[in-house]
């Protein structure tokens, strides 16, 4: 049995149908290893898209009366399943979107990670105590359900973005309509059958006249009737989007015009700082898996190496030879460390960008146009993972882009506050990481005059980052923060309460009145 027939189970739906038949109003799920079609999806319209937010809203009225806790057993329950159904999600995620069979897995990992992480916090909802300037008087802080919110995907994490918000969001008392990208609307329909599924089979929350699943609202939509119309919606307090900086600004521009909230996470063009002192065993093992794990197609990604004079020479050429160990091919194949790109048009951006930078002065020391050539005559679309070094001193236009696929630059300096300064000067802010053995040179890359991205590695990669520490970027990549620390506060309204147990009315700031 194909592994296409043998995951059908997993998205049977009534907007599925045959990729033969499909017709204009429909999307079609091709593989990216074979390019051959998976299935046909038939897009929602704006209709849709309202009776969804509409149930959605009546559901969280009953939910988020629902204690905390209570709502926590639900989403321990929809990790458990998640849990259940492992391995299949794992090959759903490498058929649709095309990374390797572990990072599949992986992710749907991530899922299970994530609900274990609401259940706890489902407990831990926590206000401040405050204490009042005025006598006899009670101050304190708590936190209530947000509403509705709207959750924006990209197709490279096709499953987890989704968890990471969704998790959250419920133990937090919100209801949500997911709209995901439409290149893995397989893996969409998957995750929520799955959750509905659990939604129908418990017996705590049972609203009168509600459907518990609406809690949980997929439309699968276009940009224009869809998308559009969600980040206008003022009915949804927060959305919560991750895409591509250009996404991001109309998303952020247009929520902001009826002063919603936003949760962005964009893209990124993350660097390694390599100093004299570190373990360059390290170096090229984490470098390796940040540069081509999932095809170069992570947010996190590795983009830029910055190697100190001394070891720029050893990095380049033990990253070279690491290179062409590297397999290539059937995501689904245990031998497998690359898949493919997710499509046509994320090669031809990868073959202008290598062009770019040799016009730019740059030269190709692995990989390479060659590299794609190579895979001209194959179905689907493979990549040579490519690594370009810069001249020293150079500053190539083209690797302040971030260009969505296994494209490495290699840059050389002589001073540490030199490469903090070459790894902040982008765009964009996510990810960055610095190997050394000097506590100094640590210390300094973590200092305020340091790294300016959101998350900071010292002696590990870019890539990879655990549930339990909030996930986001700064400047161009949103500022969002999604995932573990106090992420939640993202899905919750702030409510400051002054109590008053006295006999008089005493004012703030000892005002007199009258």
């Amino acid at each position: 049995m194909s592994t296409t027939a043998s995951l059908s189970a997993l998205w049977q739906h009534p907007l599925v149908t045959d990729p033969g038949t499909a017709g204009d109003d429909c999307v079609v799920s091709t593989s990216p290893a074979t390019g051959e079609a998976i299935a046909a999806v038939r897009l929602q319209s704006r209709s849709d898209y309202e009776d969804a937010v509409t149930r959605a809203q009546a559901a969280q009225r009953h939910w988020r009366m629902l204690p905390a806790p209570k709502r926590g057993e639900i989403v321990r329950r929809i990790g458990n399943a998640f849990r259940e159904k492992e391995q299949e999600l794992g090959a759903l995620v490498t058929l649709e979107m095309g990374k390797i069979h572990p990072e599949g897995v992986g992710e749907v990992i991530e899922c299970i990670d994530i609900a274990d992480f609401a259940v706890g916090l489902s407990r831990q909802l926590y206000g401040l105590t405050i204490h009042s300037e005025r006598p006899l008087h009670r101050m304190y802080e708590q936190w209530h359900p947000l509403g509705t919110i709207g959750i924006i995907t990209a197709f490279n994490f096709p499953v987890a973005v989704w968890a990471w918000n969704a998790m959250l969001a419920a133990v937090c008392g919100d209801a949500m309509i997911w709209k995901p990208s439409l290149v893995t609307p397989l893996c969409a329909i998957a995750m929520t059958n799955v959750t509905h599924e659990v939604m129908r089979n418990q017996d705590i929350f049972q609203p009168e006249g509600c459907d518990p699943c609406d809690l949980f609202g997929l439309v699968i939509g276009s940009d224009e009737e869809v998308g559009e119309t969600m980040i206008a919606d003022r009915r949804l307090p927060l959305i919560s989007a991750t895409g591509s900086c250009r996404m991001g600004r109309h998303v952020g521009t247009q929520v902001a015009k009826r002063l919603g909230r936003c949760l962005l996470e964009l893209g990124g063009n993350n660097a390694i700082i390599i100093t004299e002192t570190a373990d360059l065993d390290l170096v090229i093992r984490g470098t390796l898996f940040g540069a081509v794990g999932t095809a170069g197609q992570r947010c996190t990604s590795t983009r830029r190496l910055f190697c100190h004079t001394s070891v720029v020479d050893a990095v380049a050429d033990g990253l070279a030879k690491s290179y062409g160990q590297v397999t290539i091919g059937d995501p689904m194949d245990a031998s497998t460390l690359v898949g493919p790109l997710i499509g046509q048009h994320a090669v031809d951006a990868m073959r202008a960008a290598i062009e770019a930078a040799v016009e730019q002065g740059c030269t190709v020391i692995a990989g390479g146009v060659e590299g794609i050539d190579a895979f001209a005559d194959s179905p689907g679309h493979y990549v040579t993972p490519t690594i370009v070094r810069v001249p020293r001193g150079g500053d190539p236009a083209i690797a302040r882009d971030e260009t969505f696929a296994p494209l490495l630059y290699i840059y050389e300096y002589e001073d540490i506050d030199e490469a903090i300064a070459m790894q902040n000067s982008v765009d964009q802010g996510l990810s960055s990481a610095i190997f050394t053995d000097s506590v100094r040179s640590a210390e300094r890359f973590l200092s305020h005059a340091g790294s300016d991205c959101g998350i900071a590695n010292v002696n590990i990669g870019t890539s990879g980052a655990e549930i339990g520490g909030a996930f986001g970027g700064e400047k161009d990549t949103g500022g969002g923060r999604e995932s573990g620390s106090d992420s939640w506060k993202a899905y919750m309204r702030r409510q400051t309460c002054t109590i008053n147990w006295g006999e008089d009315l005493p004012l703030a700031q000892g005002i007199e009145f009258g």
